[in-house]
């Protein structure tokens, strides 16, 4: 029983770990294409700083819409890491650690929320 719990929390934490790679090598990708976009067509327009603008510079091909994007798929990664490893204790019926990442989680979401009032 007890290497089959071992196995299972080696496999979450593999989990996590691609996670955290796909999240870093995706970012990087896009932020990359930015980089190429702004080289091509370069812009003295400020870049955008809200997920509307971002989304709307990523249709007209903006570079600094992709770096941006880029940039928030980096930050939400980890972000994506807490919400997993919550499912995880779950699953290993680690409660503490459930409510101690749960509260992460929420600072976490407070502290993007008040970034965003902030602006």
């Amino acid at each position: 029983m007890e290497d089959k719990e071992k196995a299972e929390i080696l496999k979450i934490e593999r989990s996590i770990g691609y996670i955290l790679r796909i999240g870093v090598i995706v970012s990087a990708t896009i932020i990359l294409i930015g980089m190429i976009l702004l080289f091509f067509q370069p812009s003295t327009a400020q870049a955008p700083n809200s997920l509307p603008l971002i989304f709307q510079g990523l249709m007209q091909l903006d570079g600094q819409a992709f770096i941006m994007l880029g940039l928030f798929c980096l930050i939400l990664t980890p972000v994506l890491r807490v919400v997993v490893s919550i499912f995880a204790f779950a699953k290993e019926k680690d409660y503490l650690y459930v409510a101690i990442t749960i509260i992460v989680l929420v600072i976490l979401i407070i502290g993007m929320s008040l970034g965003l009032v902030e602006k």
